[in-house]
């Protein structure tokens, strides 16, 4: 789909850190799409920072591309006809406090190179101008910038691709939900966890956790929420099995990168320089937790919108996705941002996390069409479930408009696939899936 007029046009809402960044390279890199806009917005850290952290991005790649411009092919997006607006979102949340995911992240959001790797902070006086060679910068609100494009663009053509808490979404359905219901081609989510733990409290993985009054708003609330069938959403349960195995980043892109060596400049390309500067902090993290490995989590997340543009029928090679019905738990002390998966079921009486009350509607909504013998089933009886009921095990077909649950990603063409993808596109490398051992995800 590298054609122009077949490039899918893409809203990146984005909160940039370490994974954001590396998802916006692949982004930069992907011929099949069209940057309109990042809307920016809080959450890894401070909106401020996360809005330099574009420019970083870009100062990266085109500093990559100078020096070696073989490798401008690689990256159709970073010199594009059209800039990509970038733009302010939200500074917090709907409602509730203001969270930060800078243990992680680093103040910054990039493991602190601003302080480490001070030749990768932006010139003040390339903001200050208001121009920039690739980005048009825009001082309108973020929600308001996101509708124009959805406006401009043809009826559900363009995706919006949300890497980090939702409360731009909210913000646009709250201002004109008119035009996002009907306008809007492909929602991607990173975001939740249904059966799986969080990572920023037990509960809870930090996109909705930051903001769960969004997600409730974006896709629970039936009064208020987007039309789930053109939803993809990604939780951890999904994201968390995609990794980069650092051996392997350290093996194919930089030899000298270890978690206990800032990185240097020489010898390497300036792209190379600048990944490694924000994983060092990445990897030592993560050797705390046990794993050597960074987790793919934004990444799988512009993968899945890059395999299903708007309008798709069915879902694509190798990908799985299945309703799930939750609610989003918005104001408890341990369990703010948690899915709240009603699990509630007898002897293989319900489909796997799927919603008592609505499998017993279902069932007797059989039973008055005659399609179920009603002996035995009643609101206290029914304790078996016909197969055509557990909605939950059902694979959707993405495309319908109408449709109750949220579309969940369930599988994918595999981590080894996805990790092939981003090196060859991101730092231009082959990754042999043969060098992918059978034992890669345990490292």
């Amino acid at each position: 789909m590298s054609n122009k007029s077949n490039r899918i046009p893409v809203i990146i809402d984005t909160d940039p850190g370490v994974d954001d960044t590396i998802a916006i390279l692949l982004a930069l890199a992907s011929p099949e799409i069209e940057i309109l806009a990042y809307i920016v917005s809080f959450g890894n850290t401070d909106v401020e920072a996360c809005y330099l952290n574009i420019f970083k991005i870009y100062q990266a790649v085109g500093r990559h591309i100078e020096q070696h411009p073989e490798f401008r092919d690689l990256f159709p997006n970073y010199n594009s006809t059209r800039k990509p607006l970038i733009v302010r979102g939200p500074a917090g949340p709907l409602s509730g406090e203001l969270h930060n995911a800078a243990y992680f992240h680093g103040r910054d959001g990039l493991s602190n190179i601003t302080e480490s790797h001070p030749e990768f902070n932006v010139p003040p006086g390339l903001l200050s101008t208001g121009t920039h060679p690739q980005l048009e910068i825009s001082d309108r609100p973020g929600h308001q910038v996101a509708l124009e494009l959805l406006r401009e663009h043809a009826p559900r053509s363009v995706t919006y691709i949300a890497l980090g808490p939702l409360s731009n979404l909210a913000n646009m359905l709250r201002t004109d939900a008119t035009c996002v219901r009907e306008r809007i081609g492909r929602v991607v989510i990173m975001g939740g966890a249904l059966d799986v733990p969080g990572n920023t409290s037990p509960c809870a993985e930090f996109n909705f956790f930051a903001d769960p009054y969004a997600v409730d708003e974006v896709l629970i609330s039936p009064t208020t929420r987007l039309p789930l069938a053109r939803v993809l959403l990604l939780p951890l349960d999904i994201t968390t099995t995609h990794l980069l195995p650092f051996v392997t980043y350290t093996t194919r892109v930089d030899p000298t990168f270890a978690a206990d060596t800032p990185s240097v400049a020489m010898g390497k390309t300036p792209l190379a320089h600048f990944t490694s500067a924000f994983l060092q902090r990445s990897r030592a993290v993560m050797l705390g937790f046990g794993r050597d490995a960074m987790e793919l989590h934004d990444i799988t997340a512009v993968w899945a919108a890059i395999a299903h543009p708007p309008g798709l029928e069915g879902t694509a090679p190798g990908w799985t996705i299945r309703q799930r019905f939750f609610k989003i738990e918005r104001t408890g002390e341990h369990t703010s941002g948690m899915c709240v998966v009603d699990r509630r079921d007898g002897a293989s009486a319900y489909a796997p996390g799927s919603n008592r009350s609505r499998v017993q509607a279902a069932l007797e909504s059989r039973i008055a069409a005659g399609l179920a013998d009603a002996s035995g089933f009643g609101p206290l009886k029914s304790a078996v479930v016909p197969a055509r009921v557990e909605i939950e095990n059902e694979p959707i077909r993405p495309g319908k408009d109408e449709q109750e649950g949220v579309p969940v990603v369930q599988a994918t063409p595999g981590p080894e696939a996805l990790v092939q993808v981003m090196m060859k596109r991101v730092w231009g490398v082959e990754v042999d899936k043969e060098s992918l051992t059978p034992d890669w995800l345990l490292v």
